[in-house]
């Protein structure tokens, strides 16, 4: 899948200017977190929650107690961009400006990987440099479980030559299984591994490997670890 299969159109928006218990006003009515800001068709911000969590109304703003006495002495008073952050009445003064955004034909591994690297909550999504709409780590979620059915709906019973054809496919594309060391057998759908294993996380990651496979119903892992095999001589 990619951003445009799994993004929120059309985008709640506000400008820099829209006073900020309008664009409040807005996160409640539509039951978000966020929204885009837009200038001239651009997208130049974005107003969320966390942009939020330090306003005089909430007495949430003055971080001074917070502080050890020397840090009070020498930072006596709250910068000027923290005093417009938590006073401001306009949308613009309390935003953050640092954006980041996709091209729809983004690839959901892309975005995945910017918001653990970003630690942002939404993107924008472009297509040709015009805003068509946002994905958020919520439409994230809502994809997994649309795939999760997609694949629930796969006949539960399916032959044991199948089975082991997919999971020793999926196993040999894994640096952490040895196919010199181990082997998998399936009968009944009940998959059984023996031989040796590396580790315990080796082996939990069969367990995994074997539990995404369509039909299977049971695992036996009999491997033994390798720091215990004691080879005879």
């Amino acid at each position: 899948m990619k951003a445009k299969d799994i993004m929120t159109s059309p985008v709640v928006t506000v400008t820099p200017d829209t006073a900020l218990d309008e664009a409040l006003a807005l996160l409640i009515e539509h039951r978000i977190s966020g929204v885009l800001v837009v200038e001239d068709g651009k997208v130049i911000g974005t107003l969320g929650d966390g942009d939020l969590l330090h306003r005089h109304e909430l007495g949430t703003d003055d971080q001074g107690n917070a502080q050890s006495w020397w840090q009070r002495l020498v930072h006596p008073e709250s910068s000027p961009s923290s005093f417009v952050k938590a006073h401001g009445v306009h949308v613009r003064d309390v935003m953050t400006r640092d954006i980041v955004h996709v091209d729809e034909e983004a690839p959901l591994v892309t975005l995945a990987s910017l918001f653990e690297k970003r630690t942002i909550r939404r993107l924008p999504v472009l297509r040709g440099g015009e805003l068509v709409g946002l994905v958020t780590r919520a439409d994230m979620v809502r994809a997994l479980a649309r795939a999760g059915q997609a694949t629930a709906v796969t006949p539960a019973r399916a032959d044991d030559e199948t089975i082991r054809a997919r999971l020793v496919e999926t196993l040999s594309s894994q640096p952490w299984w040895e196919s010199n060391w181990a082997n998998v057998f399936v009968r009944d759908g009940v998959v059984t591994y023996v031989g040796l294993v590396q580790s315990e996380a080796a082996r939990e990651a069969a367990r995994v490997a074997a539990e995404s496979i369509p039909g299977v119903r049971a695992i036996e892992d009999c491997r033994i670890s390798r720091a215990e095999y004691q080879p005879m001589l």
